[in-house]
């Protein structure tokens, strides 16, 4: 043995932190669509000093990578999100909180403050930029500069990354999980804000254990809560254990309720033990609510319980059916599409609603939890799938959707996503075709370096 110790893969390559604060001039390749104008941004951790612990990849520092389009130019920016532990470790000039706030392995002088790292999604609703995690309330942000504005305080505590617009109300439906005062609880909370940024309503329930449910299903007339065993522990983290474990013996629930109906009406469904980190869309027809989601045999990224490390898998689109009219709880589940994947995204103008098209992030090569190597394109309609396969050593992040215009047919319009150029160890913001993904990108930005490997992004048109 030399004594050396392991390399940490999400502090190596493309997963590494990049710690400038940039702004470019992007050199533009191919077509640039004329009227493709607005900006692009996208979310992701990016620890600002060396971890004091076991770096987890979300437990990393926000930062926001933006590429601003118009009449053809392109140019780009990134900033990090001033949070309140952003601060505090800036002024000490280095890290004092432990992975996700672990108080066994963070300094003293930081607890009981605020460790959020607003790190997972931006949104753009009722006229404000926010940056999102799970733990937190969401950090405002200026569209244009991305200054940090500071917490979103009418929201009274902690709120997913995953908000759900309503592209008929213009409502943001909303939960928050371990949202009681102890960590990692198992009270959740739902919420709405109404389309002009006005905090409706904010109600807790009891889940039946705590899960760490990155993410949830809204449509036009329920909310669906995924329970799935990804547990979350304060007393397993206090004697050494993993915050977040693998736990199937739990059983796995979805909590269905109308979106105006009380929490206390919540049915809860059973489905078999798995994890879902990100649906695609869910709607109705009739009694039957049906929900896409990428779906993984076990959790990935996270230990058993016990601390070891189970078989990873990767996900792929699977259909859920539950019968809000039948004697049964079972969700019946049926596979959509065989090709490892990620990062689901579709029209958002159907959010809520029966939908045709749906784009995600591939693996074509291998079936690792995560990884990819290409953009696909499903028509639930036709059952074909389209694949565009990155060269050897590229890896696309998540696809975004942007209409051609407000009234444009369901699909039709431009995918975007930033895309890492292994071999030049930098990034491009490529620009397809959404109907024809096959073709590969129609035009592309080039940022003058990397652009580490993030989490979500969304379109705000100008």
């Amino acid at each position: 043995m030399d004594g050396s110790q392991p390399i940490n893969t999400y502090l190596a390559g493309n997963f590494g932190p990049v710690r400038s604060e940039d702004d470019f001039s992007l050199e533009v390749v191919g077509e640039f669509p004329a009227d493709l104008a607005g900006a692009f941004y996208r979310n992701g951790p990016n620890p600002q000093f060396a971890p004091r612990d076991d770096y987890h990849w979300f437990s990393g520092d926000g930062m926001i990578h933006g590429v601003f389009v118009e009449n053809g130019k392109v140019s780009y920016r990134n900033r990090y999100v001033r949070t309140p532990k952003w601060v505090i470790e800036n002024a000490a000039g280095h890290a004092l909180f432990g992975t996700f706030g672990n108080p066994m392995t963070s300094d003293p002088s930081v607890m009981g403050k605020d460790g959020g790292v607003a790190n997972t999604n931006i949104v753009w609703h009722a006229g404000a930029l926010m940056a999102l995690e799970e733990g937190h309330k969401p950090t405002r942000l200026d569209p244009l500069s991305l200054e940090t504005r500071g917490y979103a305080e009418d929201y009274r505590g902690n709120v997913t990354a995953h908000p759900k617009i309503d592209p008929v109300t213009g409502e943001m439906v909303w939960f928050a999980y371990s949202s009681g005062e102890a960590p990692l609880n198992a009270q959740v909370s739902y919420g709405v804000t109404d389309k002009t940024g006005a905090v409706t309503r904010r109600d807790d329930f009891e889940a039946p254990y705590c899960s760490m449910v990155h993410d949830f299903l809204v449509t036009s007339g329920h909310v669906l809560f995924p329970i799935l065993p990804l547990t979350g522990s304060l007393q397993r983290a206090m004697t050494g254990g993993p915050p977040f474990a693998w736990e199937p013996d739990k059983g796995a629930f979805i909590g269905v309720m109308a979106r105006n109906a009380q929490v206390g009406s919540i049915r809860w469904f059973e489905v078999e033990p798995c994890y879902v980190f990100h649906p695609m869309n869910a709607w109705e027809e009739g009694t039957r609510i049906i929900a896409d989601v990428m779906e993984y045999p076990q959790a990935p990224l996270f230990p058993n319980a016990d601390g070891s490390r189970g078989v990873g898998s990767a996900a792929r689109l699977v259909r859920w059916t539950l019968d809000l009219a039948a004697d049964s709880n079972i969700v019946h589940r049926e596979p959509l599409d065989d090709l490892a994947g990620e990062f689901p995204r579709f029209d958002e103008r159907r959010a809520g609603l029966a939908y045709r098209h749906g784009w995600f992030a591939g693996n074509t090569t291998s079936q690792r939890e995560l990884g990819f190597d290409a953009i696909a394109h499903v028509d639930l309609k036709t059952g074909k799938r389209g694949v565009y396969a990155f060269p050897t050593g590229d890896v696309p992040g998540e696809p975004v959707f942007v209409p051609r215009s407000g009234g444009a047919d369901e699909g039709d319009g431009w995918l975007v996503a930033l895309a890492y150029r292994g071999a030049e160890d930098r990034s491009d913001f490529v620009v397809f075709d959404a109907q024809d993904v096959t073709a590969g990108p129609i035009g592309l930005a080039k940022v003058p370096r990397r652009v580490p490997f993030g989490f979500h992004g969304n379109w705000r048109a100008a």
